[in-house]
């Protein structure tokens, strides 16, 4: 298992190589310029020097040469460089927005499964009856309303009807836990209900299938109670595939706290990105990408390490 981590970890490098040569270019294709951003913010009657301006921020040489100082830094010094409308380091700003995206990631995990687990274990063993129809329709009603709509609804409705307004001020978990997550459980909520109609299907159509082998019957012949046999028997082997699937939501996790912080009003890496895309602030977009990209990869190892806890016939070579 050792060497297998080790390929894995080794194979990380050349894939976040490719994701950051893929992400330096692609911001680039954005229209707009950041020095015509810049200029915008400075009076009119002042003289611009374009030129001066470029060297200053290293824009005045091909972006292959671009790519190879901030790889080189980051290689080199382990420094993802300094913001280009700021001037602060990359990672001074990403480090304060951290925090945030990681709770309300992972409290949009903890929440579609919370939600998805039981209600698809339901509808497995009460396949093709009431209770099963209604959970399968709140499963494509989950995954076909658009979450940045229902976001919306959430922040506009009730402040129209009762007056009430999400907070906007952002409290840290260790200043004040419950306010904390108060803050945070609508949003993780609407995060969340995307990935658990896609859950609930899977959890629905694995339990399914492992409900009709050999072993669960023998289960049940030999008198064991529902909970015993779907607890200890039939959940534990229909997990692999549902833990699979997790790791496939992480990108799309990351992915909808961009709109879910920029409507929440969340300091977050999300609503950052937003902010730093608009500025056309190339290295904090990059350094924010690159994290995301290796986070996905680290996540997706978990998942795979995770295999051999569930099933002990799992070897890793």
């Amino acid at each position: 298992m050792r060497a297998y981590i080790i390929r894995r970890l080794l194979l990380i490098i050349p894939t976040v190589f490719l994701a950051s040569f893929i992400l330096f270019f692609a911001i680039r294709l954005i229209p707009g310029d950041i020095i015509d951003l810049l200029t915008a913010q400075m009076q009119m009657s002042v003289t611009i020097d374009r030129a001066a301006i470029e060297h200053a921020l290293g824009l005045d040489v091909p972006l292959f040469i671009q790519y190879g100082r901030w790889v080189g830094n980051i290689v080199m010094h382990g420094n993802l460089g300094g913001s280009l409308w700021t001037g602060r380091p990359v990672i001074s700003e990403i480090i304060p927005t951290l925090p945030v995206t990681l709770e309300l990631g992972l409290l949009g995990l903890i929440v579609s499964q919370i939600i998805a687990l039981p209600i698809g274990i339901f509808s497995a063993l009460r396949q093709d009856t009431w209770g099963d129809y209604i959970a399968r329709s709140f499963a494509i009603l989950c995954i076909a309303v658009p979450n940045f709509w229902l976001a919306t609804l959430i922040v506009v409705f009730p402040s129209i009807w009762w007056g009430y307004m999400p907070s906007i001020l952002y409290i840290p978990f260790t200043e004040d836990p419950l306010a904390n997550l108060e803050m945070f459980i609508i949003p993780a909520i609407v995060l969340g209900m995307l990935l658990a109609g896609t859950s609930m299907r899977m959890i629905r159509t694995m339990m399914l299938d492992v409900l009709r082998q050999d072993y669960i019957r023998t289960a049940w012949a030999k008198g064991l109670r529902e909970r015993i046999v779907i607890i200890r028997h039939a959940l534990k082997n229909a997990l692999i595939p549902i833990i699979t699937l997790v790791g496939l939501q992480v990108p799309i996790v990351l992915g909808g706290t961009v709109i879910i912080e920029q409507i929440f009003c969340l300091p977050g890496m999300g609503r950052l990105i937003f902010q730093t895309t608009q500025n056309r602030d190339y290295t904090v977009v990059c350094g924010l990408m690159l994290l995301f990209a290796i986070g996905i990869v680290l996540a997706n190892l978990a998942v795979d390490l995770t295999y051999g806890f569930l099933d002990p016939r799992i070897r890793y070579r």
